[in-house]
């Protein structure tokens, strides 16, 4: 009796450590291949995406299928005019962002007064927000920084780039200061925010123990439920 019930035991520790770890990979997969959870730390693009917001980003998005069949299974697509996408950061590759592709490859891309052309037309964005009224020019005070957010190009975006911009664009480090984005860097598109709290400016950078309890017990007081779940566009 006493050797049937070790083995029982043994058994069903067994179970559950097989359980356990198949439950490892299968997430250790998922996050690796699959999806990405990101957090927002910046208000660039505001107000689409707010700090605080922590997304869910699908990792297969954009990947060209290595088999036709693959096609017709997984729901990949093209990159798109619009389509907000998560990047490793071309100066600092060990950071994501996150921005708004404005331009695609071999399209002809300008700023004027604020205004968005591509291929000399001007594009409707409903989605950006202008914060301040002034506008930079080339006239009078110029600051090569300050002229670009507000009067840009044009310039042609090169085979295997895109432009990206951020919706808050009088506050966003994008293609206009860095140049032009390689796809190859495009690392899947937000998909949806299911976590939010109205977090204060800059609180990425506060990674102390403090810090991180202070970010823990002010979640639920400070969270922003209408977010919960909302799909990313």
């Amino acid at each position: 009796m006493k050797k049937q019930k070790k083995k029982r035991e043994k058994s069903v520790f067994r179970e559950y450590f097989e359980l356990i770890v198949e439950t490892a990979v299968f997430v250790f997969f998922v996050m690796t291949f699959v999806v990405q959870a990101f957090q927002i730390p910046t208000g660039s693009m505001e107000p689409s995406l707010l700090v605080g917001d922590f997304l869910l980003v699908n990792k297969l998005a954009y990947v060209k299928p290595f088999f036709s069949w693959e096609a017709k299974i997984l729901p990949r697509k093209e990159i798109e005019r619009k389509d907000v996408i998560v990047f490793k950061y071309p100066k600092e590759l060990n950071k994501d962002f996150v921005k708004r592709v404005i331009a695609l490859e071999g399209e002809k891309i300008e700023i004027k007064n604020k205004q968005v052309y591509v291929n000399d037309e001007p594009i409707s964005e409903p989605y950006k927000v202008h914060n301040e009224s002034r506008i930079y020019t080339r006239s009078g005070y110029y600051s090569y920084e300050d002229v670009i957010r507000d009067n840009y190009g044009p310039v042609i975006v090169p085979v295997g780039h895109c432009f990206v911009m951020g919706d808050n664009r009088d506050n966003s480090a994008d293609s206009r200061y860095w140049n032009f984005l390689p796809l190859s860097y495009i690392k899947g598109r937000p998909w949806v925010i299911y976590f939010s709290y109205r977090a204060e400016r800059d609180a990425y950078k506060k990674t102390g123990v403090r810090d991180r309890l202070k970010k823990f017990v002010s979640f639920i007081p400070r969270a922003r439920w209408k977010r919960f779940l909302k799909v990313i566009r």
